[in-house]
């Protein structure tokens, strides 16, 4: 059996070391657009902060450990660009080369993860902001921290990553103020144990702008200004936008697969696509809720 796996992150490197342990005489490949694979996301914004000191210790695997220890054919740099599902054939563009080719498959699995969110807002395109999804952003805000020497950020969204990057520019002595839209932080929460986080963050000395929005980015001599829909203005060195993610949903989309009413990857209770011989997971895919039975998305390391 060959499986192809395409995104080498949480879901796709988890996968790929199930299938080998399932399976020592299968055919595995990996394909992963960036150059790291099996790191920890959610250990990113910790790094930026310092609480993570050694850059080493985000990474699960390395590409040369993921093959040794499970014989698995990592391909990083890798990113399929089109499938064909009549024939069971990838285009894959090697980003490095800059070639292409086709690979067949038996099986294939997509763990595409999702993209930040970033609507159409006046100045977005401003290089002071950032957005944290991968190493590279990381290392990017890393050292625009350091060599800038920060006095002064703006966190626009009030939600996992926005917290945690709020904790963490904070600890670094950088003032900090957030931007939410809704009522409250942490949108899953109920309100009442949202106001203790809220409570909290004032503590730190964290300026709160809750029930307000960003309504466009100006030039503010080297910083960058935050124009609110309240009228208020904000100005900063640089800027972390974590409004939330959206999968990534192009490769299966056309392809053919059909996407659900979250606008993810269709599965059943097999993570099986549309079509039998894909399947999908991670960021990606909806999925039945366990608990309220209705289709959803969970943009999270552990169930990936």
């Amino acid at each position: 059996m060959k499986y192809l796996i395409i995104g080498g992150v949480a879901g796709g490197a988890t996968v790929a070391a199930r299938l080998r342990r399932n399976d020592e005489n299968a055919e595995i490949i990996l394909l992963e657009r960036g150059e790291y694979v099996s790191y920890a996301n959610c250990g990113l914004p910790y790094y930026i902060g310092g609480t993570i000191n050694n850059r080493e210790n985000l990474f699960v695997q390395t590409v040369e450990g993921f093959r040794s220890r499970f014989n698995i054919d990592i391909r990083p740099l890798s990113e399929a660009e089109k499938i064909d599902t009549e024939k069971k054939t990838v285009q894959i563009y090697n980003i490095q080369k800059g070639s292409r080719y086709y690979e067949n498959y038996d099986k294939l699995i997509l763990s595409p993860g999702a993209e930040p969110l970033k609507p159409k807002i006046e100045g977005i395109e401003h290089p002071n902001i950032f957005t944290l999804r991968n190493v590279p952003d990381t290392d990017k805000i890393k050292r625009f921290v350091n060599v800038k020497k920060v006095e002064k950020a703006i966190v626009v969204g009030g939600g996992f990553i926005g917290l945690e990057m709020a904790e963490n520019l904070h600890d670094l002595g950088i003032k900090v103020d957030l931007v939410e839209m809704a009522d409250q932080v942490m949108a899953h929460l109920d309100y009442s144990m949202a106001t203790i986080i809220h409570s909290e963050l004032r503590t730190k000395g964290i300026n709160l702008h809750l029930s307000n929005a960003v309504d466009k980015f100006e030039e503010d001599g080297s910083n960058v200004k935050v124009v609110l829909k309240s009228g208020d203005t904000l100005s900063a060195e640089m800027v972390i936008w974590s409004i939330g993610v959206r999968p990534e949903t192009k490769l299966a989309r056309e392809a053919g697969l059909e996407l659900g009413k979250t606008g993810g990857i269709k599965t059943n209770e097999f993570m099986q696509t549309s079509n039998p011989n894909i399947y999908a997971l991670g960021d990606a895919a909806e999925v039945t809720h366990a608990v309220l039975g209705t289709p959803a998305l969970i943009p999270l390391a552990g169930p990936a």
